[in-house]
């Protein structure tokens, strides 16, 4: 099943990295493919607040909803999130945020399945090329935000 895991120093605060992956409202905005998101709810947990939300997702003829379980845990710089309902058998992220000289490492990894192997197939073969383009838009967000 696809993995993916990358980790890099951006020159900006980890509370501003992760308050830019915790707007989940604003993905439209910036991310690559997603045509519109939703914050459904917003509830405290044990250590954070837990956020259901749903992201839609399009490229070429593919255009699918998909709801999401994010974990926000800001004091342990950790934002983790578990798919609940779409095209996916499975996904689970994470993002980490841990202070550097000068900003911050930024770590952040995927595991995925989608549920039709025909979708599986198409994915694995623009998958790394998609999660480059992803992290990357974060990192221009960033920049285009905090300077």
């Amino acid at each position: 099943m696809p993995k993916h895991e990358e980790s890099r120093f951006l020159p900006h605060e980890p509370e501003q990295m992760f308050d830019l992956v915790a707007d989940v409202g604003s993905y439209p905005e910036f991310l690559p493919w997603c045509s519109a998101a939703r914050v459904r709810k917003l509830t405290p947990i044990d250590g954070g607040e837990e956020m259901l939300a749903d992201l839609v997702i399009g490229f070429q003829v593919f255009r699918e909803r998909f709801g999401s379980r994010v974990q926000l845990f800001r004091e342990a710089g950790h934002i983790r999130t578990e798919y609940l309902d779409g095209p996916f058998k499975y996904m689970v992220s994470n993002w980490r945020f841990t202070q550097a000289e000068g900003g911050c490492e930024v770590q952040f990894d995927v595991d995925f399945e989608f549920k039709n192997i025909i979708l599986q197939k198409a994915g694995g073969l623009f998958f790394y090329e998609a999660m480059q383009r992803i992290v990357k838009a974060f990192e221009k967000r960033a920049e285009a935000l905090y300077g």
